[in-house]
């Protein structure tokens, strides 16, 4: 594919037709992140559109282009749902009729919004890919105009108007401008603006940690599918970067980033305590990015912007967000402790705890000489969690950090109950499936029966992938047969047998 000419697109911009359908969204000052942060930080709200994503400004940019030969066959698209509901309302408002392939595991507050827009949803496969090919051959067999979600040249025009408002509306130029990137529409029409009017203005591209599709195709010099992708920020989840918009960053954009989940949902909370609104992750992600750097001391000192990019969080994801939004934001501590299991072992550790504030307390008697506890506690920053170790040691009680451990943030810290037999091995996996209806039944149907099942814990988190912690008895020491079984299941797994947080809790 040929390069994409910069001028051109920067002219695309310039006469992008989005103002029909999309709102130009205000850049605000956030004071409180401000002063905490020691620099001036501005949200551009494109959470306050209408379909609650900028979405709506490429999908109406690209149907507006359409010739009236082409709305009257209409138009199918691809998406997990902010796309979607750009295209089901671009589609209304130009009367041509809409049919959008969305994956089987889009939370179903995108799917009735999409509908509610008059547009005809097709759930197809357990990701976008899948639901992609089906877009396409839609639209081979019926003539619908296929609308690429972010990899065609009026869909980033589209979004480059945001970067076009941000200069418009500041009072000053930023020295950088923080992107969250799914595809890499929003980063690549952004950054051909601004670099055009601001060349000194940094274009930062924030990823997630676990779908940092950008950073993986930069550092190969094209575009490179992920070989897995977490589906958390499901907005900027996606496998492969677009070609167009991958030749656009190259020359726009002046650093790539990735945050962690918590780190995403630490953003969530900052947003709301700014805005008093409840943000999608994906939403968050330039945020979480901004606030990285400035707590490693490598953002701007003067104006930085952030991209609010969308808010369509479905409600039974919001308790998983908030319960790890202080492990991200550094203000929650999750540890083991042991204890002597006797009396006045509890006084003498609550003594060590001091004044913190203790968010959860976890224990169960286990007739041992020593005793676990797993414990939450309130921080101020994450140099503290030293403080609490040296507490702890100065009273006698070893103390195991898992702020950080997957298996104890997503499972243990919700499980109750006793251990392993002592007569029997035991072995733990974690496992990820589509989260879609019926899959929970099928991941156990696909379990062989030949080993009994010692543990099991499985938790509806809202989003996309289900996660389960699974022990397994292997009475006859046959690991590898075992593991050999549960990779036919399909389904992503992951060890934990030497996890330290099964040690200490669920190990005989």
């Amino acid at each position: 594919m040929p390069k994409v000419n910069l001028n051109e697109l920067k002219a695309r911009i310039e006469a992008a037709d989005v103002y029909a359908l999309a709102k130009r969204t205000p850049c605000q000052l956030a004071p409180k992140l401000s002063a905490e942060h020691g620099r001036n930080i501005w949200l551009k709200r494109e959470d306050l559109q209408d379909v609650f994503s900028f979405k709506i400004r490429g999908a109406a940019n690209r149907i507006a282009g359409l010739s009236d030969a082409e709305k009257a066959k209409g138009v199918c698209a691809a998406s997990a749902g902010n796309h979607a509901q750009g295209m089901a309302a671009a589609a209304a408002y130009y009367k041509t009729n809409a049919v959008i392939f969305m994956p089987v595991t889009t939370p179903l507050i995108k799917v009735e919004a999409v509908q509610a827009r008059g547009a005809e949803t097709r759930l197809v496969g357990d990701n976008y890919d899948a639901a992609c090919d089906a877009a396409i051959d839609y639209a081979n067999d019926s003539g619908a105009v296929f609308i690429h979600p972010f990899d065609e040249l009026d869909v980033i025009a589209g979004q480059g108007t945001v970067g076009k408002e941000i200069l418009e509306q500041m009072p000053r130029m930023p020295e950088a401008i923080y992107v969250c990137v799914g595809g890499g529409g929003l980063v690549s029409g952004i950054g051909a603006w601004v670099k055009a009017v601001s060349p000194e203005t940094k274009i930062i591209a924030v990823e997630p940690e676990g779908a940092a599709t950008l950073k993986t195709s930069l550092a190969a010099g094209k575009p490179t599918p992920l070989n897995k992708v977490d589906g958390f920020a499901d907005g900027v989840a996606v496998k492969l970067i677009g070609t167009n918009t991958l030749e656009i960053s190259k020359s726009v954009v002046d650093e790539c980033i990735t945050v962690s989940n918590d780190e995403i949902c630490a953003a969530v909370k900052d947003v709301f305590e700014a805005t008093r609104t409840v943000v999608e992750p994906a939403g968050a992600v330039g945020l979480a990015g901004l606030i990285k750097q400035a707590r490693m001391g490598l953002a701007p000192k003067g104006d930085c912007a952030v991209t609010i990019s969308g808010a369509n969080v479905n409600f039974d994801r919001i308790g998983h967000i908030v319960e790890r939004a202080e492990l991200g934001a550094g203000e929650e501590m999750l540890f083991a402790a042991t204890i002597p299991e006797k009396p006045g072992a509890f006084l003498n550790f609550i003594k060590a705890l001091g004044n913190r504030p203790v968010t959860e307390f976890n224990y169960r008697y286990a007739e041992t000489k020593n005793a676990h506890v797993l414990v939450g506690i309130k921080i101020k920053s994450l140099d503290e969690r030293e403080d609490v170790i040296t507490a702890m040691a100065a009273h006698g009680i070893s103390v195991a950090d898992l702020s950080e451990d997957r298996l104890a943030k997503r499972h243990l810290r919700h499980m109750v109950g006793g251990r392993a037999s002592k007569d029997i091995d035991e072995v733990i996996y974690r496992f990820e499936f589509p989260e879609r209806p019926g899959a929970l039944t099928e991941f156990l149907i696909n379990l062989d029966a030949r080993w009994n099942i010692s543990l099991f814990h499985y938790r509806n988190h809202g989003h996309s992938m289900g996660h389960v912690l699974c022990g397994f008895q292997i009475p006859k020491n046959d690991r590898r047969d075992l593991e050999a079984s549960l990779a036919k299941t399909g389904y992503p797994m992951s060890a934990e047998t030497e996890n330290v947080a099964y040690e200490y809790f669920l190990k005989a």
